[in-house]
């Protein structure tokens, strides 16, 4: 995985126990209920395309066919799937964290995308919210200010208030991201 862009190794460490999951599950006969049971549960979250993608994978299908139209977040993670069922040691460490760096971008091109009207990228950040929000304290405060951000608020005073300093830091780098978007 070491190989891969920057952006591609965050990608998949934010999502590493999905991948070994499905690849580990699908792999041993007697665990193959967990793979349908952890698919049953992201298409609810909202992943219906990547979803029928890698059902797609684990039942043989390797052509390229498979990755086409999937945004590229969802086209990581099938090609990360696919590279795992070929050679297990590619599959990504679960204990290995993202770079927190990282989670602005990210964050920041769901915003613009469930803001532009992408019905799955705003179920996704909705699902997210809503963890956060479960989560309490400062998390929840971080997940009331997504919404505002959604609808189009930048005011970077009123976004953070109340928000202790990490926090505060990842409004503000979503807040430059979102700007630069709008920039172009």
């Amino acid at each position: 995985m070491t190989n891969l862009p920057e952006r591609q190794q965050q990608i998949i460490m934010v999502h590493a126990a999905f991948i070994r999951q499905i690849v580990e599950s699908s792999l041993i006969t007697e665990r193959q209920h967990e793979a349908t049971e952890l698919l049953r549960t992201a298409e609810q979250q909202g992943w219906k395309q990547l979803v029928s993608r890698i059902r797609r994978i684990i039942k043989g299908d390797r052509s390229d066919a498979v990755l086409n139209g999937l945004d590229e977040e969802d086209r990581i993670i099938a090609e990360a799937i696919l590279r795992g069922l070929q050679d297990p040691a590619t599959l990504p460490d679960v204990n290995q964290k993202p770079e927190p760096s990282m989670a602005g971008p990210g964050l920041a091109s769901m915003i613009e995308a469930a803001g532009s009207g992408n019905v799955e990228a705003l179920q996704i950040i909705a699902g997210m919210a809503e963890q956060m929000s479960k989560a309490g304290g400062q998390m929840a405060r971080l997940a009331a200010v997504i919404r505002p951000m959604i609808d189009g608020e930048r005011d970077a005073n009123k976004l953070t208030e109340g928000m202790n300093a990490d926090n505060e830091k990842l409004v503000l780098d979503i807040l430059s991201h979102l700007s630069q978007h709008s920039l172009h």
